[in-house]
């Protein structure tokens, strides 16, 4: 039984990695698509991020003349930290290789560790832009993180564990969690967290070409070829999951858990459905909003730390 167990797991963990690495430039081909069609634009194929990278693959490594070895270390932690990231999540399955490890502390700091390779590559060259992208993502960073832990601790006390799986698992046994007001202010929560992170409007403007306003694209100004597309899939990769994540970490329901391929397959479409439906929200969002001033930024990161104190308090209250 435990080898099948083990063979079950390793299954499920190189379903989630492909999955998401395949499927999260997909997922912004989607918003890509749709923020085009609502603007009355034709846009650009779904598949056009996988055509980009197979594109970078082909162009030849550039490097700054005074960049250090950080600047070709970078590219390989962001994607390495991401990896790992997802292979441990709970997204296809609740039953991962090293599931166990699937702590929400484990994954921010996964997460933290391809921020700061991020910012160190950007600092390295010495540019300006490049220091100023840094600094900008380090802020926030430093106000995102708070509000993404304390809302996962909002949904750690009704199950007791901070451990992914056994959040979702306690969600699919209390389905009435869901529509409670701890549950709802901690969505609101992470859903600022996850816009956040992933540099989307209005925090940041992905398609941006205005260095003065640029903050994710202003730290890989530097980088070319290979690995640029090392840094473009490890960036694509991690909304992805933070997409996943917040799918499953509320409508956990189609997530595989126990060992059958029925219930992996039904992981893998419930998933994709999901992310997708997150996907087309977060680019109607986009339609509908400005970028955001730097300095309106902590307000507005700020409210998702009320929101997820909030969430915390009211969980305590009514457990």
């Amino acid at each position: 039984m435990t080898g099948t167990i083990s063979i079950y797991a390793v299954v499920a963990t190189l379903l989630q990695v492909v999955m998401v690495a395949l499927g999260a430039p997909l997922l912004v081909g989607i918003m890509a698509k749709v923020k085009a069609r609502a603007e009355g634009r034709v846009g650009a194929p779904i598949n056009q991020p996988l055509r980009d990278l197979r594109k970078l693959l082909t162009k030849e490594r550039l490097h700054a003349r005074h960049a250090s070895v950080v600047l070709v270390i970078a590219p390989m932690l962001i994607m390495a930290s991401t990896v790992v990231a997802v292979a441990i999540s709970p997204l296809v399955s609740t039953h991962p290789l090293l599931g166990s490890s699937a702590d929400i502390l484990v994954i921010v700091y996964l997460l933290l560790t391809g921020s700061a390779a991020a910012a160190l590559a950007g600092l390295d060259p010495g540019t300006a832009f490049g220091g100023m992208g840094s600094s900008r993502a380090m802020t926030i960073g430093a106000l995102a993180e708070p509000a993404f832990l304390v809302a996962v601790i909002a949904l750690s006390i009704q199950s007791g564990s901070s451990n992914l799986p056994s959040i979702m698992v306690s969600t699919l046994a209390h389905p009435q969690w869901v529509l409670g007001p701890s549950r709802l202010l901690a969505l609101g929560a992470l859903l600022i967290v996850v816009i956040a992170e992933t540099g989307r409007i209005p925090v940041d403007n992905p398609s941006t070409h205005l260095e003065l306003t640029m903050i994710h694209e202003a730290m890989i100004l530097e980088y070319a070829g290979p690995e640029l597309a090392l840094v473009t899939l490890g960036e694509t990769m991690r909304l992805g999951l933070l997409f996943s994540l917040l799918a499953n970490l509320f409508l956990p329901w189609g997530i595989a858990t126990h060992s059958s391929t029925l219930s992996l397959v039904a992981g893998v479409v419930s998933l994709a459905l999901k992310t997708v439906l997150i996907a087309l929200g977060v680019a109607l969002i986009e339609v509908r909003s400005a970028k955001l001033r730097l300095f309106r930024l902590p307000e507005l990161l700020a409210g998702g730390f009320v929101l997820s104190v909030l969430a915390v308090v009211t969980g305590l209250v009514t457990r």
